[in-house]
Parts: C-alpha cells; structure tokens; sequence
C-alpha cells in the first residue's frame, strides 16, 4: 500500500490517526524546525502556519525549499487571515498555495485528495549525494565512490536516515522512531545489530567507518 505523508507545523499533526482510502495510506505527523524527523518515503504535503512558536512560517517554507530531503513536497501556507499581501508573500517564501486556519483533520485531508491527482510524485525517484556516498531511492541502491553497497531494505533505509542527519548524534531511540518501528516495540539493542551490519557493509565498499559510536548516546554520520 502507498503511503502519503502529511506534516504539520502545528499540534494537529500529533496524534491523528491513519487514513486509508483508494489503496493508500494517509499518515499525519508533526513538522519541527529542523523539518521531518523520520524517514518520508513517499509524496509529502507540509501545512505550515503562518505563525510559528520557533520561526516564522515563510522561513519555514524557505527551509524546506532548501532541504533535499523536502525540496519536492507541496507546501501550503496556513494563514490567519485572507490577507492579499500575505497571500503574495507566502509564494514567493516557496509556498504551492495556501487556506485560512485553523485546520482540522477533515480539512486537511479534503485539500490533500483534492489536490493530488495534479501533482507529481517526484520524491520516489530523487538521488541523494554526501560526500563520496550517494543514494538512488528509485533504484534502492547505494554506492561508495561509485561502489555499490550490498544492503538489506532495512539497512538501506537506515543508512538513508543517517546520512539525512550527518554530524548529528542519533539516540537509539531516534533510529527506531526515524524507521517508523515503534509498533511493535523493538529493544533499543537491536539497533546496534542494524548498524554493525550497516558498517561491514560500508567497509566492504571501501568506505571505512563513518558511523561513529557516542557513549551512553547513540550514533552519528561523521562529515569526514
């Protein structure tokens, strides 16, 4: 089953439950300043205010804008009021378009089945490149320098997670929430197996070790 991710700025999109309709699956989550803090496998739809508690909702747009793991979402600005100027000054920030807040789950799910059939699903075949390592989600397949990386699904996917957050140490807990494996609950402990599988795999593509161990913290993807 297809799944559509719809993020949300505000607290709607915590704790909303799934939706499933015409053989997909609609799941709601909430959008942080940093942008989605797990895996988006999939078209992705940001509803962001136009009021933030940490920013202002057209920096947010410029964010996601300028984020490769987000540039391809459809955004929609969620604005106060119908304000002309606001209206103009949302799709400049990088906003597809916008409605007038607040927001509810119907709402929500009405603009998204609405609106996409228009749009393209572009994130399935986006490339992703950090340094040597490059990632092909079209083809699920990584490679060193040019050298393919033998991976499981699951590893694939992790390595994907990490090097969308390099430099920054990832809790064990991150890793499982970022891999949307909290249900059912996994021991934090399998995480180490994920990864020492995901490191001979890197190794053995000639990449040495970037995944470098933070004591009593978790992981991180080492820049260099």
């Amino acid at each position: 089953m297809d799944v559509v991710n719809i993020f949300l700025t505000s607290d709607l999109g915590t704790g909303l439950e799934d939706f499933v309709h015409d053989q997909r699956r609609f799941t709601f989550d909430r959008l942080w300043p940093e942008g989605p803090r797990r895996l988006v496998e999939g078209p992705m739809w940001a509803f962001v205010d136009w009021v933030m508690p940490d920013l202002a909702g057209l920096e947010m747009c410029r964010r996601l804008r300028a984020d490769p793991r987000t540039l391809d979402a459809h955004v929609t600005m969620v604005l106060e009021e119908d304000d002309p100027e606001d209206r103009r000054r949302a799709l400049r920030a990088g906003a597809d378009d916008y409605v007038i807040g607040p927001l509810t789950r119907t709402a929500v799910l009405d603009r998204v089945l609405a609106l996409q059939s228009r749009c393209g699903e572009h994130q399935a075949t986006r490339r992703f490149a950090l340094g040597a390592l490059t990632i092909d989600m079209a083809a699920l397949q990584a490679r060193w320098n040019d050298v393919p990386i033998a991976l499981r699904p699951n590893e694939f996917r992790l390595l994907r997670f990490l090097a969308e957050n390099p430099g920054r140490v990832l809790t064990r807990e991150d890793l499982i929430s970022g891999l949307g494996k909290r249900e059912p609950p996994i021991d934090e402990r399998t995480v180490d197996v994920w990864i020492g599988r995901l490191r001979r795999a890197i190794k053995t593509a000639g990449g040495g070790n970037p995944l470098r161990t933070v004591r009593s913290l978790g992981y991180v993807f080492d820049l260099t």
